[in-house]
């Protein structure tokens, strides 16, 4: 065994566990095994699992394992959306108000008419605590949504994929600022301001010529504890961190810090964060649910499942068909209008911040479990209608002009295309 085959095996290993297929696949498979403890007759050892509590109660750290999950590792994912975010703002699709124009109010549009959706159905069926959960179905999970095209959008415009990363991006971006307004507790001035200065710490070295982990690491460690102390969810300060990283190179180098981090950070997210949250969040016993529909017959699990699957297929292509037929904004070259029949159901998968945001709305409260329970229905349904309409829109004919822009579509390849081949893989 050479000493240079274990970094190029090494390194393989890390870009095959960040791609899309594997991450959305180990997220799914901790789900699954979750579901299956927490409804099997060891369901104990899963709960005494879930609330094994660790950490120093000195600084009021000490959390059970399942919190540790969702406000620890989740804002390490938050970090790399605050990363990809600060670099499609600065210097990717994002950039160009002309050209993030669709996707930035299709976001808005999937975001309100699922919210509007849940509004009306539990003030119809429900009204009262069960409102608390209206913002449960504006959520995306961007790593299960580019997961699934990924394996069911083979032969569609490259362009498609970035539509729908800018989009999620977007719809996160939108769903961080819904956390931080509504879901935070009162906030503590003196420990807010601590996490400030630590943000700006952390965004000065990392800024610096050369940049250690051993330096990066423990400010971010800090900005944490301080976030989590002031009382605004903790998670908001791995999107802030993110947002402090250099967008352009900087010392002569030839890639930006937003995307060396996102490159270093995003296996551990992948292969680690968002699994570990999953198996902790998606743990819902349903033994105890009456009824013979049992979580379904909520009103609350209604309400998601609608908002979810029908909410952000409307929300994505109304906005989207108002906003191209109405103003001069058109979609990117190669993409039309019955390309976003599979977006919107892509968009659907509401997963990851749709089970933190059920967390955060029902805390221990009696929808917790229908409305988490709701949530992994609906990706399942939205995951599945997404993978059909995809392949029944690989199929047909293509147009010169599919986003009717008047000016013959340019060739930017095709999914599932390897990049220097004209074939696909």
């Amino acid at each position: 065994m050479s000493a240079k085959a274990s970094p190029s095996r090494w390194s393989r290993l890390l870009a095959w566990v960040s791609g899309d297929v594997v991450g959305g696949v180990l997220m799914i498979s901790a789900a699954t095994l979750a579901l299956v403890w927490a409804n099997s007759p060891w369901q104990g050892a899963y709960v005494a699992l879930s609330e094994t509590v660790i950490g120093p109660a000195a600084v009021h750290l000490d959390l059970s394992l399942a919190t540790w999950a969702a406000d620890g590792l989740l804002a390490v994912f938050f970090f790399v959306v605050g990363v990809e975010l600060k670099h499609e703002i600065v210097a990717g699709s994002l950039r160009n108000p002309r050209q993030a124009g669709v996707p930035v109010l299709a976001a808005v549009g999937g975001m309100a008419v699922p919210a509007l959706i849940y509004t009306v159905i539990v003030l119809v069926l429900e009204p009262g605590p069960a409102l608390h959960g209206w913002a449960i179905p504006t959520a995306t999970d961007i790593a299960f949504a580019l997961a699934v095209l990924a394996i069911f959008g083979r032969g569609l415009p490259s362009a498609l994929r970035v539509f729908l990363l800018t989009l999620a991006v977007v719809d996160d971006l939108l769903a961080i600022v819904v956390i931080a307004v509504f879901y935070s507790d009162g906030v503590n001035v003196w420990p807010l301001l601590g996490a400030v200065a630590v943000v700006a710490a952390f965004g000065l070295a990392v800024r610096m010529r050369s940049t250690h982990w051993w330096v990066l690491i423990p400010l971010a460690g800090f900005a944490w504890v301080f976030m989590h102390e002031s009382g605004v969810h903790a998670t908001i300060a791995g999107v802030l961190l993110g947002f402090s990283v250099p967008a352009r190179p900087v010392h002569g180098e030839e890639t930006s810090r937003t995307q060396q981090l996102e490159h270093t950070v995003r296996p551990f997210t992948a292969g680690v964060a968002l699994p570990v949250f999953a198996f902790f969040a998606a743990g819902i016993s349903l033994s105890g649910e009456s009824g013979p529909l049992g979580p379904l017959g909520d009103p609350v699990a209604i309400a998601i499942i609608v908002a979810l699957v029908v909410g952000k297929l409307v929300g994505v292509l109304g906005v989207t068909a108002l906003v191209t037929k109405s103003t001069p904004l058109r979609l990117p070259d190669g993409i039309g209008i019955r390309d976003l029949l599979p977006v919107g159901f892509l968009t659907g998968i509401g997963f990851t911040v749709s089970l933190l945001i059920a967390e955060l709305s029902f805390p221990g409260g009696v929808h917790a479990p229908s409305a988490k329970f709701a949530v992994l229905v609906a990706s399942v349904l939205a995951a599945v209608l997404a993978g059909f309409t995809l392949r029944w829109d690989a199929r047909r004919l293509r147009g010169a002009d599919m986003n009717q822009d008047g000016i013959p579509d340019s060739d930017s390849g095709t999914i599932g295309e390897r990049p220097g081949r004209s074939g696909p893989e």
